[in-house]
């Protein structure tokens, strides 16, 4: 990872977010784009009212400006290279647009659960970023003294069509020196016999030199319920997941997983897309 982007909307959810970027950051030699989508009434985009609203825009402009110069004040953000760049609308499109202006390889959000982002998303919004972005994104919701991963679990449907977000994930956790627990949660709807199970997840994983693993098939009465009793099982750092943008998790997974997991777990969640 060589350059971040941390959407901010100065709470305490999109800090916890921001500290463990900059852990990141400092361990890959990376650099921070700090992004703040200040909302802007659509009657300022009217130019009949454009003269009247310049002094509203303009203190909000400088209220983000100041909350930029003190956040960039903080302790764990020195000796970094922090940008800051403020976009006058709220659209999940203006984060995609941003990775690729800035070349992004990686985002760190913050997020309340289920409440999503406050301030900055209205609802449950912390997926849709999920669902729109073509880079990794990593959902914190903590706060972490320390960002460590020894234990991730991967959850996947372990298709063909997941391998190249499975060698994502190896990369990830070479990175950061992690044991990657395949698992492959199967219900009622979805069955197959452990021996299937294990088989595909060999198949899939054929090829590849990565051996610090293990694989775990485990029965549940959904996916989502499945990969959160797996990861409190074992104590999991971060959990794993391969996704569609936005038709969601092909196959094995529904369209809703990838986003109630984002929501609903109280670990990291990192998405990889497809």
């Amino acid at each position: 990872m060589n350059k971040i982007l941390v959407p901010t909307d100065f709470s305490e959810q999109a800090e916890n977010a921001l500290k463990v970027a900059a852990m990141l950051a400092k361990s890959h030699n990376a650099e921070i784009y700090l992004l703040h989508m200040m909302e802007i009434p659509t009657q300022q985009t009217d130019q009949g009212n454009a003269q009247s609203d310049i002094p509203e825009t303009l203190f909000f402009m400088k209220l983000a400006q100041k909350r930029f110069e003190n956040l960039m004040a903080s302790d764990y953000l020195q000796g970094l290279t922090v940008h800051e760049t403020v976009k006058a609308d709220i659209t999940f499109n203006e984060i995609k647009d941003s990775c690729k202006e800035f070349d992004i390889d990686f985002i760190v959000m913050g997020s309340h659960g289920a409440t999503g982002l406050k301030e900055m998303f209205v609802g449950s919004n912390a997926e849709k970023v999920v669902r729109t972005s073509d880079v990794p994104v990593l959902v914190i919701k903590n706060k972490h003294d320390s960002f460590d991963v020894s234990d991730f679990v991967f959850a996947s449907d372990f298709k063909n069509d997941n391998k190249e977000t499975y060698k994502q994930a190896v990369k990830f956790a070479k990175a950061f020196g992690s044991k990657i627990h395949l698992l492959l949660v199967i219900t009622s709807g979805n069955f197959m016999t452990s021996y299937e199970a294990k088989s595909r997840i060999e198949d899939f994983i054929s090829g590849e030199t990565f051996d610090n693993y293990t694989i775990t098939i485990h029965n549940d009465n959904s996916v989502e319920q499945g990969i959160l009793n797996v990861s409190k099982d074992i104590n999991a750092d971060l959990i794993g997941i391969s996704t569609h943008g936005r038709q969601g998790i092909a196959h094995f997974f529904n369209g809703s997983i990838s986003e109630d997991l984002v929501n609903h777990a109280k670990r990291p969640v990192i998405t990889f897309k497809i």
